[in-house]
């Protein structure tokens, strides 16, 4: 990959790390309602080496978007904006919080600690409001929110230049993500590894 296409790279990954965190408003997985099955899974990282995973089943689908395959991405997920024409009002979304807060028996003094958040992120095709995709996260720690942010916006990258399937990354977020966040983040999801270049995401995009 040249220099130029380098720094392209890094752009459109910022502006999507950007845009998940604008909409972050925070649920916490319930590991019983994803049912995800890997059959040997494969991750392989290497100097330039693209990242590979073995044949992955998706989870449950009433976490889903089903406009969203992998046959739709370039006209969904990998298209600049396309969370923002899928996310409910903010208001919606916050008073959905504020009643899993209550059901949990957090005090709502606390609730700034926790984040709103879609087993399956919006821009990995994840349903923008289906209580089967919501939940609570802590923002921080080694499962929070802002790390799954992170790992969203790679698995994202990967799906749009074709290096790895969309079920793939539905599987690995709606899963035990944390168990595999270094090694995925240390993948590299170039333009060159296939399926062409990824659409540079807008700024005003969001969807976690």
């Amino acid at each position: 990959m040249n220099a130029g296409m380098a720094v392209v790279g890094r752009t459109a990954e910022s502006a999507a790390i950007r845009m998940i965190q604008r909409e972050a408003v925070v649920l916490e997985p319930r590991r019983t309602v994803a049912r995800v099955v890997r059959i040997g899974a494969i991750v392989a990282f290497g100097a330039g080496a693209a990242l590979r995973i073995g044949q992955v089943s998706a989870q449950d689908a009433s976490m889903l978007n089903e406009r969203v395959t992998q046959q739709s991405v370039a006209d969904t997920i990998c298209r600049p904006g396309y969370a923002d024409t899928v996310s409910p009002p903010l208001d919606e979304m916050m008073e959905y919080k504020e009643r899993l807060l209550a059901q949990l028996g957090i005090d709502s003094g606390e609730g700034s600690r926790y984040a709103l958040d879609r087993r399956v992120p919006i821009v990995l095709g994840g349903s923008p409001d289906a209580p089967a995709n919501l939940g609570l996260l802590p923002w921080t720690g080694h499962r929070g929110e802002r790390r799954k942010e992170l790992l969203t916006a790679k698995l994202k990258r990967c799906v749009c230049v074709g290096q790895i399937t969309l079920s793939e990354a539905q599987a690995t977020i709606a899963g035990d993500w944390p168990a595999v966040y270094s090694r995925f983040m240390r993948a590299s999801c170039d333009a060159g590894g296939a399926g062409g270049a990824e659409p540079e995401a807008s700024s005003n995009d969001s969807g976690s």
